[in-house]
């Protein structure tokens, strides 16, 4: 059985018509009758999609020698073995997109709030004037911020509950809606590149402050303290950058039901382990910093945890998969 009269079987088996399977793939009606007349054949992203939609092997679809798997199930068999689908209609993808747009700027918000609430008492610790003022004024403005980050994070969430199925269960858009959110998803495609490109590189010359600084030996706490407020400022505004463009884009994707956020995938994801080595990471930074004084040196610790970082994912992804296993 050739490629075309694949597309046509499974298409028909999973009652969707040519309209509707050109819509979960972002191609156009015509695409798929010319894909099922054998006229054309879909590149290889488009047969990864098709594999994922109708739960088959790339080989079952590629490779003529290979017959597609039988199912001799009943739909009332079908109904009973596969979880049901969500159905989510365009007012309701309409209104996650809003509420998913304002979660996008909240918790970065939050998160720059959290990196920069140290800097109070970094500050007034560098000021001889004020000796005792670290302790006395910029822990409760510290406290303060870190407050006003847990409350955004809470509205946040809150906010998020009604549409927390997305992460979890697989879903069914309505007509119309794969279209729309693609059609959003591409315009916003090049934003999304350049934030993440303009995050990465404030991360990066965060650190040319106190570079600077430590090789220029320069005996001034003011200069010091400025250094310091830099790079933390730099960090902060490349998470918020970083955080806001993700979030924005998985918006996206859960609708649309691709990459991480994919059927198959959904059950995995979650994982609270790469949150719990950032946040050792920073303590372990903002201790050492603060018990040495050398600022100079202990930024180090960012590039090792970066390079460590991707170590860390792939061990505690085969520790998950294991586990699944």
């Amino acid at each position: 059985m050739i490629l075309a009269d694949k597309i046509i079987e499974l298409r028909k088996k999973s009652g969707m018509s040519q309209e509707e399977l050109a819509e979960k793939l972002g191609v156009s009606r015509q695409s798929i009758s010319k894909w099922e007349g054998a006229q054309s054949t879909p590149d290889l992203n488009r047969i990864l999609q098709l594999s994922e939609i109708f739960g088959v092997t790339t080989d079952s679809l590629l490779k003529d020698t290979v017959e597609l798997p039988s199912d001799n199930s009943t739909p009332q068999e079908k109904a009973e073995t596969e979880p049901p689908l969500r159905r989510v209609s365009m007012e309701e993808a309409n209104k996650f997109l809003v509420e998913n747009e304002k979660r996008s700027k909240l918790i970065p918000t939050g998160v720059a709030l959290c990196t920069c609430s140290f800097l109070p008492i970094i500050m007034l610790d560098y000021f001889e004037p004020f000796p005792e003022a670290g302790p006395i004024i910029g822990v409760p403005v510290m406290l303060i911020l870190i407050a006003v980050a847990v409350s955004l994070f809470i509205i946040s969430g809150n906010k998020y509950k009604p549409f927390k199925y997305l992460d979890k269960e697989g879903i069914d858009t309505e007509y119309g809606v794969s279209g729309m959110v693609t059609e959003k998803k591409s315009k916003y495609e090049p934003k999304h590149n350049f934030s993440i490109i303009a995050g990465v590189m404030l991360f990066i010359l965060s650190f040319i402050p106190i570079i600077v600084f430590s090789q220029l030996f320069i005996d001034n706490n003011t200069i010091e303290a400025l250094s310091i407020a830099a790079m933390f400022i730099s960090i902060a505004v490349g998470l918020y950058l970083i955080i806001h463009t993700c979030t924005k884009m998985d918006g996206f994707r859960k609708l649309l039901e691709e990459n991480e956020f994919s059927r198959k995938k959904k059950e995995k994801r979650n994982s609270k382990v790469m949150t719990a080595y950032w946040c050792i990471v920073t303590a372990i930074y903002l201790g050492w910093s603060f018990i040495t004084k050398n600022w100079g040196i202990t930024w180090l610790i960012w590039v090792i945890a970066g390079v460590l970082s991707p170590v860390v994912s792939i061990i505690e992804s085969s520790i998950r998969k294991n586990k699944v296993d």
